[in-house]
């Protein structure tokens, strides 16, 4: 059994974590940004903890597939308040972001996770946490989002998106990071086509082999749409059934935007495994 060092709070990895996400973007894929309405951002987090989110995710720019990057002004002033309002609320609170001016600023705002899109490999990024005391997060991505699925390739996509984390999770330990502080993050939809992420999905546990927990951000996402046929507000029945998935071959924490159904279905499975 493992542990995650995330802020002030330390997480026993002994079940998985249901990480709700609280979109603070004008242009969020799913619909649900809530930039212009600080107060209605703010409701929308305190009903994800009272439905049972373990962790919020906060992101004030959107990653979606074609999205334009967000000023680092704009991206602070959706940010902080927000921050700010839940810092006690109880549970840690995750920053979506890869800039390393809002890494500060968010750490110094009570950031107990940094989820970032680019794994630190921006400069002065890997400095701006390395003083911390936060969790972090490292994703895969092919690409950037403005350009990530014009065309995405691999040889073997298994190995290659884990042969990139064992890089990062190296890189990090290199400057001082300590391994309970690591999150890997396969990166659903960042570069890779429906069949890129289904394989994924299939062999998950395969990036689990370093020891580190798993975050799989599965929720609402295209390759669902693909799958299901169905737009974005209709995919809670196959997030649920993806984050499922993820569990079974060992995801730790899964990013959703349905918390209490996917909590519901976690009791399930936890009951069917215990009996």
């Amino acid at each position: 059994m493992g542990k995650l060092r995330c802020g002030k709070f330390e997480l026993i990895l002994d079940r998985p974590f249901v990480m709700g996400i609280v979109n603070l973007t004008p242009d969020s894929f799913s619909g649900d940004g809530l930039a212009t309405d600080m107060s209605a951002a703010i409701a929308h987090a305190r009903c994800q903890i009272e439905a049972g989110a373990d962790l919020l995710d906060l992101g004030a720019e959107s990653s979606r597939p074609g999205a334009i990057p967000t000023s680092l002004d704009d991206e602070l002033k959706r940010l902080l308040p927000v921050l700010d309002a839940l810092r006690d609320c109880g549970v840690p609170i995750s920053v979506d972001t890869y800039k390393p001016e809002v890494m500060r600023a968010a750490i110094a705002h009570g950031a107990a996770m940094i989820n970032d899109i680019f794994a630190l490999r921006r400069p002065g990024a890997i400095e701006a946490v390395a003083d911390s005391d936060c969790a972090v997060c490292l994703m895969h991505m092919q690409g950037e989002p403005l350009t990530m699925q014009q065309s995405p390739q691999y040889a073997d996509v298994i190995t290659e998106v884990g042969g990139f984390l064992e890089e990062r999770i190296g890189a990090l330990l290199a400057a001082g990071i300590a391994r309970d502080r690591l999150v890997l993050d396969p990166g659903f939809g960042f570069g890779k086509t429906v069949q890129h992420n289904v394989q994924l999905l299939q062999h998950l546990d395969a990036l689990s082999a370093s020891g580190l927990p798993i975050l799989a951000g599965l929720s609402r996402k295209s390759m669902l749409g693909a799958i299901t046929g169905r737009p974005v507000e209709d995919r809670a029945s196959a997030s649920v059934a993806a984050a499922l998935i993820a569990t079974q071959r060992g995801a730790t924490i899964l990013r959703v935007h349905d918390v209490a159904a996917t909590c519901d279905a976690l009791a399930v499975l936890r009951a069917v495994e215990a009996g």
